[in-house]
């Protein structure tokens, strides 16, 4: 029985950034022999197993054969017999497809450290193209590093998405490689990616034109992709992505204030806080700010910063105990946001 830690870790340590969760293949072993040594199963779909002290992943080696249209349509294998190699050779990518021995060897049957020092994203076999999500797994990888794809791999993605394989994507599994390429330092280049290979035109055809910068975290950059967008269109986003509800919120926020964000009079800005909400939750309106400098440059968001912050120092319930009536509080209260809101402006 012998382990070998593989993919990510091996190809992070390899570009020299900080290495995250380790996972190991174990290659010569049954199922019983793991749980002999105390490692404890964890996998549902193929033998996974954690160890007993550090909890890191140990999968036993496998191999996968298509039975099946989408992500799950898979039979898989494992075995003792079943080799490194073998193993390494179902993987997406061939800088994923790389395995450390223990004594710190390399073990790079489809020359990934190559593809990496090339800054290139090559497939690592035809099996590639019976799983779908591995297109957006390179688009997100591309996100990453800023790596290009390469030419043999793109035309591979471009057949999938022509074949109607990338049909049957899982939605959650969409959005969650979607999302994490969204938030890479290179986000435009996913949509290079996906462009070039035809699936956003399938995936998000609402979506024609990519901002040219990304920044902040993942609400701010879905609501800056979907600022655009008619909110009828956002819908249909969320829907098709099942895009969470932060996400979504804040996208279809944008799409109902953003023509108040230029307002200067004290009454259509009180009206934008009420709206938008801001006065209960200022740390979402903050977002909306932040989406609204990248997607509009020279937008001024201190004037409705300080409109805000004055409009929210007027005292509520002082209000409340000089009204004559209940019913009188709520345009008092708004009168004094109105004054404060024009004494900051």
């Amino acid at each position: 029985m012998k382990a070998y830690v593989v993919g990510g870790a091996v190809r992070d340590e390899l570009l020299g950034l900080p290495l995250q969760d380790k996972d190991y293949v174990v290659v010569g072993a049954t199922p019983e022999e793991m749980t002999a040594a105390g490692y404890k199963p964890v996998g549902r779909d193929f033998p996974v197993f954690l160890h007993p002290k550090t909890h890191e992943e140990y999968a036993l080696a496998r191999t996968e054969r298509k039975s099946g249209r989408g992500y799950k349509g898979f039979t898989v294998y494992s075995a003792p017999d079943v080799t490194l190699e073998q193993d390494l050779a179902r993987r997406d990518l061939t800088i994923n497809a790389m395995a450390k021995a223990k004594d710190g060897a390399l073990i790079d049957p489809f020359n990934g450290k190559q593809d990496l020092e090339a800054k290139v994203l090559r497939h690592v076999g035809a099996a590639f193209a019976e799983d779908p999500v591995r297109i957006l797994r390179v688009a997100r990888f591309a996100a990453r590093f800023g790596f290009r794809i390469a030419d043999e791999t793109m035309q591979l993605m471009k057949q999938m998405v022509d074949s109607g394989e990338a049909n049957h994507l899982v939605r959650e599994r969409v959005w969650q490689e979607f999302a994490r390429g969204l938030a890479e330092p290179y986000p435009g280049k996913m949509f290079e990616a996906l462009e070039q290979c035809g699936l956003r035109a399938k995936m998000l055809p609402e979506v024609t034109n990519v901002p040219p910068r990304f920044d902040g975290p993942l609400a701010v950059r879905f609501a800056l992709l979907c600022w655009p967008l008619t909110e009828t269109e956002i819908e249909a986003v969320c829907a098709r992505l099942r895009v969470p509800n932060d996400e979504r919120e804040l996208a279809i926020l944008a799409s109902r204030t953003q023509k108040m964000l230029a307002s200067t009079r004290p009454d259509e800005l009180l009206l934008l806080f009420k709206r938008a909400d801001a006065f209960r939750r200022p740390e979402r309106f903050a977002l909306l700010l932040q989406a609204a400098k990248l997607a509009q440059p020279g937008f001024n968001a201190e004037r409705i910063e300080k409109a805000l912050a004055a409009a929210s120092e007027v005292d509520a319930g002082e209000i409340a105990a000089r009204a004559s009536a209940p019913a009188a509080i709520s345009a008092l209260l708004d009168q004094a946001r109105e004054q404060a809101i024009a004494a900051a402006l």
